[in-house]
């Protein structure tokens, strides 16, 4: 296996939760994996009760008051929303 190779097994989500500005996601492996919440417009705008609501599936993140969905390869490659905007980018519209 190469460095940039990652077994699949050992990016299973073993737990989830939102703060107020971050999706932090502990995998099998030990690692956690923080993303900011502005790169998921629907989590950010969500009540903290249905954004703190989570399902966790062997390959990512679910919620289900939010009927939304997102993978731990997404996370890690840095997807986000099209139109995701920094707190700052947004605030200045």
């Amino acid at each position: 296996m190469s460095i940039l190779e990652i077994e699949d097994d050992l990016l299973e989500p073993v737990e989830a939760y939102c703060t107020d500005t971050d999706l932090v996601v502990q995998l099998e492996n030990g690692a956690s994996l923080v993303t900011p919440l502005w790169w998921y417009p629907p989590l950010l705008a969500a009540a903290a009760k249905d954004r703190n609501t989570i399902e966790l599936s062997p390959y990512g993140v679910h919620w289900p008051m939010l009927n939304e969905d997102l993978s731990i390869e997404g996370m890690l490659k840095g997807s986000r929303y099209p139109d995701a905007k920094p707190p700052a980018e947004a605030a200045a519209e």
